[in-house]
């Protein structure tokens, strides 16, 4: 994806992105991670500064691998990312001329992945990526990548459960038939899903207006 040997050539676009990172990681990293996992992948740049002219310049980390060991706690901390996308080759060490910047390469997330979100609510946390820039995705862009991944039979129960989730999020309680519009499936399916997130205690079951329907277990 990138000639490190001629960064200088290179400039922030729909996949690369460059954070100075002296002083430690920058809050902002979270979001681009959220933006590339959520739309095409791309390379985070830290100890490479962007300069007037948007070209990049070289700074120097003093630490990379204190840094990289606190990236890896953070991300593995589910309070602030939805998921881990990553594996260990994916992030490295790379030097030029001499001086030590952080590549971090994040691939596009999987359909039963997404929406990968930054804190604890995917419709205040979904990034992605457009031009040279993130962006926050609004609430029907959210449900959008949460219906698809919940109507690819494929990858099966986990990434519906997960879309029964984040929609109940947003709306605290829905009724079976909701559910099933919202998973694509017929009655029988759907009510296996919500017998198995019952059990899990990942459900309650209750009566509102006299209709019986699910909310998240508290």
């Amino acid at each position: 994806m990138i000639d490190f040997s001629h960064i200088e050539h290179y400039r922030e676009n729909n996949r690369i992105e460059a954070k100075k990172a002296i002083g430690g990681l920058p809050e902002s990293i979270w979001e681009t991670y959220s933006a590339f996992a959520n739309t095409l992948g791309g390379i985070i740049l830290l100890g490479v500064e962007e300069k007037k002219d948007g070209s990049f310049h070289v700074v120097d980390l003093p630490s990379p691998e204190w840094l990289i060991e606190d990236f890896w706690e953070i991300i593995n901390t589910q309070k602030k990312v939805s998921i881990n996308i990553l594996k260990k080759e994916n992030v490295t060490v790379e030097v030029i001329e001499g001086k030590k910047i952080i590549a971090v390469r994040v691939p596009r997330a999987l359909p039963d992945e997404q929406p990968v979100y930054i804190g604890e609510d995917p419709f205040t946390g979904t990034y992605r990526r457009n031009g040279e820039g993130d962006y926050r995705c609004k609430p029907e862009e959210v449900r959008e990548m949460v219906k698809s991944a919940a109507s690819m039979e494929a990858f099966g129960a986990p990434a519906q459960k997960k879309a029964v989730i984040t929609f109940l999020t947003e709306y605290i309680f829905a009724r079976e038939a909701e559910i099933a519009v919202l998973l694509g499936t017929e009655s029988e399916q759907t009510k296996k899903i919500i017998d198995e997130m019952l059990e899990e205690e990942i459900l309650n079951r209750t009566i509102e207006k006299g209709k019986i329907v699910y909310k998240l277990k508290s």
